[in-house]
């Protein structure tokens, strides 16, 4: 019965009156004991994520992204802006001393200028530590209600200038290594702990494969919301279009075509545009609440959030972050890796990917069951971003699994890895 209850939010089409009412209908799978003062997911959205300068949002602004998952997101659960405590949106390509697109994608949502908005960066744990840092905010009893957010254009936004730093930087090993090349980091986890490229190739083709059977099955419909935007084609024309399917998932990808790519960033590597995630373009949106104000508002409880980790990694070891946070976030919540029945975890490259999930010893079965990093990248693709707020909207998204508890992970630029 629970899970045909689940299953039952997936018949209608986001927006419906009949969606919001499967809102409520979907239960939490959560088993633990209920307090109200649990922080509990509401609802999360997120738009397609597309191929950046190449993708239909390679010309969409990212407030724009943004605010059609911010305007979504409470418009499904008919709450209004003005019941939020606080938004925070994790962006790592900030323009504007970083508030800037937040604070317009917040009046582009009709959002009242008293409730208020901050951006985070924690690179791709970004759009996770957004709804880390909300979460501790209704822990901590300043607020009831909030809005956790991740966005980012690859295609708008250049991530190849490191700024200004310390001529001192290599004078020290663990400084150097913070500017070493994400695909170098990639070859370097292979390397030392052993990751064949047979492995990696294997790993990326399962990828695909889950995410082409998901695509087509429409698993993936109920938790994206369509955009209306405009796209300049390569002759110059302007036209406008509705985004709503992930572009960058390859339903023919082979082993063997796999195998005939050539290595990316040393020549004698394993690390490929195959087995590696692309760039792209996304934003997603979650609203969670203190559950004894949640349930107050009448609004739906779609999971309960038990546990937060982020623990720090060598630098240019940096993919692995997940194989220690995780174990430190199930700790906090007194599980294990066989209570869990759903791991997400960061597919930037196949080599860390790889790893985390055979230190842990987590089944494959368990690991992205509807692709990863691998079918369209985080929001930030290949090296950093918002990931995490995608992340986050898929956990808050009535699923046709019934789960116990969810994990999602994102490795991190410096090494640390978030979870919950």
């Amino acid at each position: 019965m629970h899970r045909l209850k689940i299953i039952s939010g997936h018949l209608s089409p986001p927006g419906s009156s009949e969606h919001r009412r499967d809102l409520w209908r979907s239960d939490c799978g959560a088993i633990v004991t209920e307090s109200p003062q649990d922080v509990v997911v509401v609802h999360g959205l997120r738009t397609a994520v597309c191929k950046a300068k190449r993708g239909a949002f390679k010309d969409t602004t990212p407030d724009e992204m943004l605010s059609a998952v911010m305007k979504a997101v409470m418009t499904d659960v008919g709450l209004s802006a003005d019941k939020l405590g606080d938004v925070c949106v994790g962006n790592v390509l900030q323009p504007g001393a970083g508030a800037l697109v937040a604070r317009i994608a917040h009046f582009l949502s009709g959002f009242p200028e008293a409730v208020p908005v901050s951006t985070v960066n924690r690179q791709c744990s970004s759009g996770l530590q957004a709804l880390f840092n909300i979460a501790g905010a209704i822990r901590g009893g300043s607020i009831d209600l909030g809005l956790a957010c991740g966005v980012e254009s690859m295609s708008l936004r250049s991530m190849g200038d490191p700024g200004d730093l310390s001529p001192r930087l290599t004078d020290f090993d663990k400084a150097r290594d913070c500017i070493i090349p994400m695909g170098v980091t990639s070859e370097n986890v292979a390397e030392k702990f052993g990751v064949s490229r047979e492995k990696q190739d294997a790993f990326a083709l399962s990828s695909q494969q889950k995410a082409a059977r998901a695509q087509s099955s429409g698993v993936f419909e109920q938790e994206i919301v369509p955009v209306s935007t405009r796209i300049i084609d390569e002759d110059g024309t302007e036209r406008e279009l509705t985004v709503a399917k992930d572009d960058g998932i390859r339903a023919g990808t082979t082993l063997s075509g796999l195998s005939k790519l050539r290595a990316a960033f040393k020549p004698d590597g394993s690390t490929t545009a195959g087995n590696s995630s692309q760039v792209s373009d996304g934003a997603a949106a979650v609203l969670i609440g203190r559950r004894s104000a949640v349930e107050a508002l009448g609004l739906p409880v779609l999971g309960v959030l038990r546990a937060s980790a982020v623990v720090g990694v060598p630098p240019d070891l940096m993919g692995i972050g997940p194989a220690y946070a995780i174990p430190a976030a199930l700790k906090q919540a007194g599980l294990t890796v066989a209570d869990i029945d759903v791991f997400e975890i960061n597919e930037a490259f196949a080599s860390q990917a790889v790893y985390c999930v055979e230190h842990l010893g987590i089944p494959l079965e368990k690991v992205n069951p509807n692709g990863g990093g691998h079918r369209s990248g985080p929001p930030s693709g290949l090296h950093r971003g918002a990931a995490g707020g995608h992340a986050a909207a898929r956990a808050a998204t009535p699923r046709a699994e019934s789960v116990r508890s969810r994990v999602h992970v994102h490795r991190d630029w410096d090494g640390s890895g978030g979870c919950l």
